[in-house]
């Protein structure tokens, strides 16, 4: 999507040649209004897939994927990285290392929020390795949810995490990275 690209172009920055900083825009200050319209670019991608639900884990992904799930007009769950004493314990619960903090963290959804009704759609800002869609779509299994297929703002392309989730779900990335380093973006 030619207006992320130029979005990154302008105001993301680089570190080293894997970390992609766009907290200007999307994951520290948010503009509200520019994640509606890659919210509503999810919708147009998926239109007609009878999608039920948006799932995302928290917290970057929270923001683009309650926008998309207005364009919807959908419910959105977000998994959560750790156990609140509110949640209960009926949930379905999945191990997801995290590319950026080095950590893996258990993440939980209520099993009231997750049925074998819901046609989910995935969505999360960034996609490396794969492994929070890849988590994601475990929680979906484990509640017999259908995934309609995952979408993400940025695919690092380089990073293999993309190949390895498009083997079992449908991938939309809104931007896709081949390379990027202290010299700039290359895009797919």
């Amino acid at each position: 999507m030619e207006l992320l690209e130029k979005r990154i172009k302008e105001e993301g920055i680089v570190l080293g040649h894997d970390i992609l900083k766009v907290d200007s825009f999307i994951n520290h200050q948010m503009d509200v209004g520019f994640l509606y319209a890659l919210g509503k670019e999810f919708k147009r991608l998926y239109e007609g897939c009878d999608i039920n639900k948006i799932l995302t884990i928290e917290s970057s992904g929270i923001a683009v994927a309650a926008l998309a799930a207005l364009s919807f007009n959908v419910p959105m769950v977000f998994a959560k990285k750790s156990k609140s004493s509110n949640i209960g314990s009926d949930l379905y619960c999945t191990d997801v290392t995290s590319y950026t903090r080095g950590n893996t963290n258990r993440v939980v959804v209520s099993k009231k929020y997750l049925t074998s009704a819901d046609k989910v759609l995935i969505l999360d800002d960034f996609l490396a390795e794969g492994q929070s869609l890849l988590g994601l779509i475990d929680l979906c299994r484990q509640g017999g949810a259908q995934v309609v297929g995952c979408g993400v703002l940025i695919e690092k392309a380089y990073q293999g995490g993309g190949d390895k989730v498009r083997k079992i779900a449908r991938v939309e990335a809104l931007a896709r990275i081949a390379k990027m380093d202290e010299n700039g973006i290359e895009f797919v």
